[in-house]
Formats: C-alpha cells, structure tokens, sequence
C-alpha cells in the first residue's frame, strides 16, 4: 500500500507532495478534512506507529484552546481527540508498503525519499 493522510489546504503537506513526486508514484491520497479518519484507519495507523500518542500533534492551535497542554492524556484521549478532530493527526502521515512515516521533520522526510 502507498497512502498519504494529508490536509489538501496545508502548504506543508503540499510542499512534501511536490518534493516526494507522491503524485507520480501512484499514491492513493486521503484529504483528512473532506474524508475523515475512520476507527478503523487510526488503528492500523497506531499498529505500525506503536502508540496513538506518536500519531497526535501538540501543535495543534486546538491543542492550547482545550488546555489540553495543561492535562495528562490516555492513549484512549489521543485516539478520541484524533477521530474527533482531523487537526491533531500529526501530518502528513505517509504509509509505504508496512512501513509508516509521521509528521514533516526534516528527517522524517529524507527517510520517505530513501524508502522511494
């Protein structure tokens, strides 16, 4: 499988879009916003990340609003907030073959290049 969960309307995801060539190489692309995370989806994702927590994002402008910096959460809160709201999945999240790659550090992203 060669999947991208990314948000359409982020210059970030569009910018490692371009860069990777993902829509050349025959990705199956899933904007999160007009097509949501299903259960289903998140935990496959977490099987291959090894946790929910690896798969949220702190920097989430609802992250601060809810407070949620100021409280300890579950990996059930991760997952909930997750399915809940499609900007605190840490994006883009890239899936090659059982391989998984989370967020758009510099890093992260030399590593998709070489797995490509």
């Amino acid at each position: 499988m060669k999947k991208i969960y990314q948000l359409s309307s982020c210059s970030t995801c569009v910018r490692i879009i371009n860069e990777l060539e993902l829509k050349e190489k025959k990705f199956e692309f899933q904007d999160i916003k007009t097509e949501k995370i299903t259960a289903t989806q998140l935990a496959e994702m977490k099987k291959m990340a090894g946790s929910y927590e690896a798969l949220f994002s702190r920097v989430a402008m609802k992250y601060r609003a809810l407070g949620l910096d100021k409280k300890t959460l579950s990996e059930d809160d991760y997952k909930n907030y997750i399915l809940e709201e499609y900007t605190f999945l840490k994006r883009p999240v890239i899936i090659i073959g059982n391989k998984i790659f989370i967020g758009n550090s510099k890093n992260t992203i030399a590593t998709v290049k070489a797995e490509l």
